[in-house]
């Protein structure tokens, strides 16, 4: 049996790539992720941090936190939901910067501050979260379509709507859901404890 011609053999050689300048690959690069960032800023989350106490104790001076703005999309917001929101018509007179609140009255619902508790048509809201008791009355003034009430737990050293109104359901950025610093304090916010009837 004779043994097979030698042959050379037929490698597949791949095309010829053009060498792209290094500068141009950086450039891509960090274009491609500013990009991505902002996107993610602008339509999944974004981080924040806090600037004032008025979420105490839920919310420490300094804290940072990631907001979810994609939840907000597919469904609506409820009681109880920390969300960070931006200036009212009555809020952009004197201030540019969003606020973090806690949403407590819904659309239609009546509210109202008295003997140091809220009350949602006629009925007390249990709030473990608020640092003490509100020491001032509000309403009773019923929430229109389409806005929320919100309050600081910090109740008595929060600007929030009991000063100055409601916050348009379009003005709410998103929900407040994780804390990722300081390190000993990172984690979820949590839900608050409300009844199976509060829970809106």
């Amino acid at each position: 049996m004779s043994s097979p011609p030698n042959q050379e053999p037929n490698p597949v050689k791949p095309s010829p790539q053009q060498q792209e300048n290094p500068w141009v690959e950086i450039l891509k690069t960090i274009t491609l992720s500013i990009f991505l960032a902002l996107g993610i800023r602008t339509f999944v989350a974004e981080a924040r941090y806090i600037p004032s106490g008025s979420m105490l104790p839920t919310l420490e001076i300094n804290d940072r936190l990631i907001i979810d703005k994609v939840g907000y999309k597919l469904g609506e917001p409820h009681r109880g939901d920390v969300v960070v929101f931006s200036p009212t018509d009555e809020l952009k007179k004197q201030y540019k910067d969003a606020f973090i609140k806690r949403i407590i009255g819904l659309p239609g619902e009546t509210v109202e501050v008295k003997n140091g508790l809220v009350f949602i048509n006629g009925e007390p809201l249990p709030e473990k979260y608020i640092a003490e008791k509100p020491q001032y009355n509000w309403g009773p003034g019923t929430v229109p379509d389409g806005q929320y009430l919100v309050l600081g737990d910090n109740r008595n050293n929060s600007y929030d709507s009991h000063y100055w109104g409601f916050v348009p359901r379009e003005n709410i950025i998103g929900r407040a859901t994780v804390r990722f610093w300081p390190p000993d304090r990172m984690g979820g916010l949590g839900d608050p404890d409300y009844p199976p009837d509060e829970q809106k």
